[in-house]
């Protein structure tokens, strides 16, 4: 915009400008890197593909031939579908994607913890995952409700921590299910509505989204406390911690987790936003836990715009690029991110070989 332009705006109306009406306009003049393909065979541990986000009750992928095609010309080789549910939504998942295209898809499983608030609770579930597991489920996704919306009979939140589910979650180890959590959200979610929350503009959006009520929400260092005593009372479980261990803003306290649990690993799923912003950081975390991180996206539907914008965040050196290329507000924040520029060596064990390991899978590479 010039002083000029027929969209200039007097000083008295720039004074009075909305947020949500300033789209500024980056003046950086820096190289862009295209990147085609990942450079290894990707699987992509965090997605959904079913039916259980989409709220009309229709797939997520109307086609998935088509998403087989995007796939191969991105180089993805797997991914893993976190719609499973269970009972019934478990087969109709593993029919669709599993079996129809074998290798390319893993359908994991998730768990009705509501059923915690009456007698039997664990019972049925461990039968669930029984059920899951023989219907040909290869994980479970535990989401963000456990800690945040599902209630005990006396109407009290149940946390990760909680007894009843360290029970049920030791069982999927038992049964080789490795275990997907998402605990809490953006730590922004959970701090006061005000001038100082750098998530203001997602909220305005997504009201229900804010969880910074004390009167009904555990803060966010509760669950965060919750998540790792369940991943440490679970030894024989293998986890992966969703969106760079649910707790992207804070490394110090992802990497403390990896460095006391073994059978801990984190995906990168949602959160190139945030990752992006300390490159640096995050690139020492994966040096020195070269083995405990694994690519996911959590895009859908999957495009192949959105997997070679990962792909260009991993592989390149590029700097200060959109995250979320044609959005006029950023979603998850006013800023741009910075490629973390990561070696052969790495590439290789995030993309395919973390996955492999945490997942169970065979090396079939060449």
């Amino acid at each position: 915009m010039t002083e000029n332009s027929d969209t200039s705006l007097s000083w008295e109306e720039l004074r009075t400008l909305p947020v949500p009406e300033w789209h500024p306009v980056a003046q950086l003049r820096l190289p862009a890197t295209e990147v085609e393909r990942a450079a290894f065979p990707a699987i992509d541990v965090h997605n959904h593909l079913g039916r259980w986000l989409t709220g009309d009750g229709g797939w997520m992928i109307d086609d998935p031939d088509a998403l087989v095609a995007v796939m191969d010309a991105c180089g993805v080789e797997t991914i893993v579908n976190l719609d499973g549910m269970w009972g019934d939504e478990v087969t109709a998942n593993v029919e669709r994607y599993d079996r129809a295209y074998p290798g390319r898809f893993l359908t994991f499983c998730q768990l009705d913890w509501a059923e915690l608030a009456s007698e039997g609770g664990v019972d049925r579930l461990r039968a669930s995952l029984d059920d899951s597991a023989a219907r040909g489920a290869r994980g479970v996704k535990i989401w963000k409700n456990l800690g945040l919306t599902i209630r005990d009979a006396d109407g009290a939140l149940i946390l990760p921590d909680d007894p009843r589910v360290i029970d049920v979650v030791r069982h999927a180890g038992e049964l080789g299910l490795p275990v997907l959590i998402h605990t809490a959200d953006p730590k922004a979610f959970f701090e006061p509505l005000d001038a100082h929350n750098e998530r203001i503009d997602e909220l305005m959006q997504m009201k229900e989204w804010w969880f910074g009520d004390r009167a009904v929400h555990p803060t966010f260092d509760r669950l965060l406390a919750a998540h790792r005593t369940l991943v440490e009372s679970c030894p024989g479980t293998r986890f992966i911690g969703a969106h760079a261990g649910c707790a992207a803003e804070d490394l110090d306290l992802v990497e403390r987790l990896l460095d006391d649990c073994p059978n801990y690993t984190i995906d990168i799923g949602g959160r190139m936003a945030e990752l992006g912003r300390q490159p640096r950081r995050f690139r020492a975390l994966l040096e020195r836990h070269p083995d405990r991180v694994l690519f996911g996206t959590d895009i859908y539907p999957a495009t192949p715009e959105q997997f070679r914008l990962h792909f260009r965040f991993l592989e390149t050196e590029d700097e200060a690029f959109e995250y979320a290329p044609g959005e006029p507000v950023p979603p998850q924040g006013r800023w741009t991110v910075s490629a973390l520029g990561l070696p052969p060596e790495l590439l290789e064990r995030v993309y395919r070989a973390n996955a492999q390991s945490v997942l169970g899978l065979a090396d079939t590479a060449g």
